[in-house]
């Protein structure tokens, strides 16, 4: 049975995410920074809450050795977490605004997969998806035609485009690991104030095909709803 740990998934797209795979399969641990809708979540899934806040070493260093204890091994890292952080004009961010939000998208992503590399080599077919965003593309946030043009979310853009570059390295690195990054696409999320065109169970589609891939599926790759997309 494929054992998948997701970040941020009390709610949202981790949470639905969480949802689709325990109904394929899975054996799925919930990571949430808030220990009580965690809990409540897992419990509603059939999964099992693992306490984590990706912005602090020491919690996402406990979360593994959980996870050691528990599972022994993890199959499937799923990097969902993430924080938007201020929208609008740029000249009035600050440095502290920054890097807030790099700890939790960019930074979170770095200690989690650092703390869970041991458990995911000890899989037969490991895997790590980041949950980046067509915010940190070039060319979406250049084409007039797409919604990511009509955004002005300076740290979640380049966050998520750094999250993207790092997905290329770590693919680089880690020979004997998939990594990916998924689009989920503009979601109706807590993060946008349900603002998107898409429901959860949609914007979870590029994730849910990411973590049900067959070994050999490739690595280094960026999906969306509709398929693999160009880095841009």
């Amino acid at each position: 049975m494929t054992i998948t740990f997701i970040t941020g998934a009390n709610k949202g797209l981790g949470r639905e995410t969480a949802r689709r795979l325990v109904e394929l399969g899975h054996t799925v641990l919930v990571g949430a920074r808030d220990a009580e809708r965690g809990a409540e979540a897992a419990a509603a899934l059939g999964a099992r809450f693992v306490p984590v806040d990706v912005t602090d070493d020491a919690s996402v260093t406990a979360a593994a050795a959980n996870v050691a204890a528990h599972e022994g091994s993890v199959d499937v890292l799923i990097n969902n977490a993430g924080i938007h952080g201020p929208v609008g004009d740029p000249g009035s961010l600050t440095g502290a605004e920054a890097l807030a939000v790099f700890d939790v998208n960019l930074a979170g992503v770095v200690r989690t997969t650092n703390a869970f590399l041991p458990l995911l080599r000890r899989s037969a077919d490991p895997l790590i998806i980041n949950v980046s965003s067509g915010m940190g593309s070039l060319a979406y946030t250049h084409d007039p035609s797409r919604p990511e043009s009509k955004v002005v979310a300076p740290l979640y853009t380049a966050s998520k485009a750094a999250l993207t570059m790092l997905t290329t390295q770590y693919a680089k690195a880690f020979t004997d690991i998939r990594v990916n990054a998924a689009d989920p696409g503009y979601t109706a999320t807590d993060l946008n104030g349900h603002s998107g065109p898409q429901t959860v169970t949609e914007g979870t589609d590029a994730i849910v095909r990411l973590a049900t891939e067959k070994p050999g599926a490739g690595s280094g790759r960026l999906v969306e709803r509709a398929g693999e997309v160009a880095w841009s």
